[in-house]
């Protein structure tokens, strides 16, 4: 017994599998940087991603509200003026023309209102996001930058003065949405670089414990059949030497024919 413990104990650790990743943070931004484009085992990307994709889709919502309800609106009424000489069959089909007339005008200039929001806060998500993961930190200063450039992008047709004019007022309205977002992260008790960080640490403690788990089963799988082995050696031996151990059978001389 003590031979097989000694030698259990002497046996070197298997390796870890390709699963259980590191749990420390890449070193390098550009590496983080990578990894925002990495999904995990179950397919699904990194926080940020989703949270990127998350703000696209509100501001796109967002703006299509600003920009319908009034334009409905405005079409509503525009159409009730100019419909004035019009003749109806009844007073349904004439609520039911304005309503389709409000309806076109919440869709076409809903639309130019949503994928504009829908493209500023997809372009400063990203801009903002991409900073604090290359640093690994967050940062009033990233959101600023992250404004600025966005501003100056959405102002650049109207030429350089557009362009510093943009950019200013975007840095202005980047810092406090950014005081608006590190203000709730800090409600929160962590922010989301320290959040992905226990998140990567717990996850790769549970695979390690399940890892360690499923080692020590393996083991008790393998002593319960190196014992059943030993067990049925034996019983072969016990079987052979009683064999052996029985009396021999007398000789018998042959009969000789007459």
């Amino acid at each position: 017994m003590s031979d097989h413990t000694t030698t259990r104990a002497a046996r070197p650790s298997p390796a870890l599998p390709d699963c259980i990743c590191d749990p420390e943070i890449p070193k390098t931004g550009w590496e983080r940087i990578r990894e925002l484009f990495q999904p995990n085992e179950q397919g699904i990307y990194p926080e940020e991603v989703n949270g990127v994709v998350k703000g696209a889709v509100t501001g796109l919502i967002l703006g299509w509200v600003y920009g319908g309800i009034p334009a409905a609106r405005h079409s509503k009424e525009r159409y009730i003026q100019q419909s004035q000489a019009e003749i109806y069959y009844n007073r349904v089909d004439a609520v039911r023309s304005a309503h389709n007339a409000a309806l076109r005008g919440f869709i076409r200039y809903g639309w130019r209102w949503g994928w504009r929001v829908a493209m500023f806060v997809t372009f400063f998500n990203s801009v903002s996001t991409g900073l604090s993961v290359y640093r690994d930190e967050v940062a009033l200063s990233h959101f600023a930058a992250a404004g600025a450039l966005t501003g100056g992008l959405f102002r650049i047709n109207m030429g350089l003065r557009g362009l510093l004019g943009g950019s200013i007022l975007g840095a202005l309205l980047g810092v406090p949405t950014g005081a608006l977002i590190s203000g709730l992260q800090t409600l929160s008790g962590e922010n989301i670089r320290e959040k992905k960080r226990r998140d990567k640490q717990s996850l790769y403690e549970q695979k390690l414990e399940e890892w360690s788990a499923r080692l020590e089963i393996t083991d008790l799988v393998l002593q319960e059949m190196g014992a059943a082995q030993m067990d049925s050696a034996e019983n072969h031996l016990e079987k052979i030497e009683e064999l052996l151990n029985l009396p021999q059978n007398p000789m018998t001389e042959p009969k000789v024919e007459k």
